[in-house]
């Protein structure tokens, strides 16, 4: 006759049965949830979908357009998805001079844009490749190598692809000893690729010579009805041209910057020189 087996024993067996069942499966579930960090840990820092590299420009006027953005575009009225989609690079401005009288919508009273960290940030995180441009004011050598050393040390940790001086007003005598002050001084902090955004007529008037700058970019609009009209009528070697300041594109209501590459080089060569990130 077979022994009858104690119920106690039957009990811890099956406490013991349910505990092992419990604890294989958290560590199932542990294992699971440190694989799903990994993955979006990796995801996360995995080189953008789209950057200059990876695009062939073939004709300078079938690209997507370059845009230049400053605060006064509010990230607010930005779907950066539809944007981006919709454009081939994008120009940020991080500094409006030091001499910005007061505090705006759009820099604070230092003179720093107040929504270039957000632009930056959104843009590149779409692979869209990004460059930056001061505001030039400085009224002397030393407030414009101070203006240089403040946009430096804005714009830099982005690792932003072209630093670029906008120069659109006399604030010194000697604008053209003012310029190559804060070039040099941008040089000196280390930005290896430094342009220069002027108008023809306002480097001719003040005598402002481009030659130390390794590229150029010039705004022409012709009739400025926001579409592409002519290449700029000039024999400067430029790179970028600034078409239209009544731009319109999907994912901003308002109107925009639109620049495209110089017609009259080869297009891949310079958006690659002005949208790759130097070493």
């Amino acid at each position: 006759m077979r022994k009858k087996i104690h119920p106690i024993f039957v009990a811890l067996f099956f406490l013991l049965f349910t505990g092992l069942i419990l604890v294989t499966r958290g560590l199932g579930q542990e294992q699971t949830e440190q694989a799903t960090s990994a993955t979006s840990d990796s995801s996360s820092t995995s080189e953008p979908s789209y950057h200059a590299s990876s695009v062939h420009i073939t004709n300078a006027l079938e690209m997507k357009p370059i845009i230049d953005v400053s605060g006064w575009q509010r990230p607010s009225d930005i779907d950066y998805d539809t944007l981006s989609s919709h454009i081939s690079g994008a120009i940020i401005r991080v500094q409006s001079g030091s001499h910005t009288k007061k505090d705006n919508n759009a820099s604070d009273e230092s003179g720093l844009d107040k929504h270039y960290k957000t632009h930056i940030k959104e843009f590149q995180e779409r692979g869209i490749p990004v460059a930056v441009y001061a505001y030039v004011t400085g009224n002397s050598i030393e407030s414009m190598k101070k203006e240089a050393k403040s946009f430096y040390e804005a714009s830099s940790k982005y690792k932003p692809t072209y630093y670029w001086l906008d120069v659109e007003e006399k604030t010194m005598d000697d604008m053209n000893a003012g310029v190559e002050a804060f070039r040099q001084e941008l040089a000196d902090l280390g930005a290896k690729n430094i342009g220069i955004y002027v108008g023809t007529y306002f480097m001719a008037e003040h005598n402002i010579s481009v030659d130390k700058f390794t590229a150029l970019w010039i705004p022409t609009y012709g009739t400025n009805s926001g579409y592409y009209n002519a290449a700029p009528a000039t024999d400067l070697d430029y790179d970028l041209h600034q078409y239209t300041s009544v731009g319109s594109l999907s994912g901003f209501a308002h109107h925009l910057d639109l620049n495209l590459i110089t017609t009259l080089k080869e297009p891949n060569e310079v958006y690659q020189k002005l949208f790759t990130s130097p070493e």
